[in-house]
């Protein structure tokens, strides 16, 4: 379902979700995910410090497993089905030991390149807060520098009403956002 926009943008943007029923038997080709995080590793970052650091695991692999397990089980039930599962890690300081305030804004920049990538192949991406800090640190022999920060399931959508009910309602729901007049505090253009 295409978002109602006020003006058109394109159209990977405006089509875009975040959707949870993934089908389980479509694989990843290696091509489309070392691209996807090429996407990434473009995004721009301040001083070029490019903070972000990815796990990459494929459905079946021990990585995919490690990365799984992190997760609430609400997304377990859902993210099981996805190809792949890639965790973003960040160095929060920079590389003369300096504290980088703003890591997360890079890391948020490389994940919404992540993203329009991912689409743009005719995959999804789903990002996902819900997972154990501490348990993913664990489970990927994570380098104590680093701090997890987002997990991302990718995978090709699926039928919504193999979800249960109320998760298959938010799939076909419309898509909504606040409108530019309650977003742009000052200078909105009058079109």
């Amino acid at each position: 379902m295409r978002a109602e926009t006020a003006v058109p943008v394109n159209e990977v943007i405006a089509t875009r979700r975040s959707p949870r029923s993934l089908d389980a038997s479509v694989a990843i080709s290696d091509t489309d995910l070392v691209a996807i995080l090429e996407a990434a590793r473009w995004a721009p970052s301040a001083f070029n410090g490019q903070p972000w650091r990815f796990f990459v695991g494929k459905q079946g692999d021990t990585t995919y497993s490690q990365i799984l397990s992190s997760l609430v089980e609400f997304n377990q039930g859902w993210a099981k089905n996805a190809a792949a599962l890639i965790l973003v890690a960040a160095k929060p300081t920079r590389d003369d030991g300096s504290i980088h305030g703003d890591y997360q804004f890079d890391c948020g920049l490389a994940v919404a390149q992540l993203v329009i990538e991912t689409h743009d192949r005719g995959l999804v991406a789903h990002q996902m807060t819900g997972f154990d800090k501490d348990k993913a640190r664990t489970n990927l022999e994570m380098a104590s520098e680093l701090v997890p920060v987002v997990v991302i399931a990718i995978g090709k959508q699926d039928a919504p009403e193999k979800l249960p009910a109320a998760m298959a309602e938010r799939e076909v729901a419309p898509r909504g956002r606040k409108p530019l007049e309650e977003l742009v505090i000052a200078g909105l253009p009058k079109i």
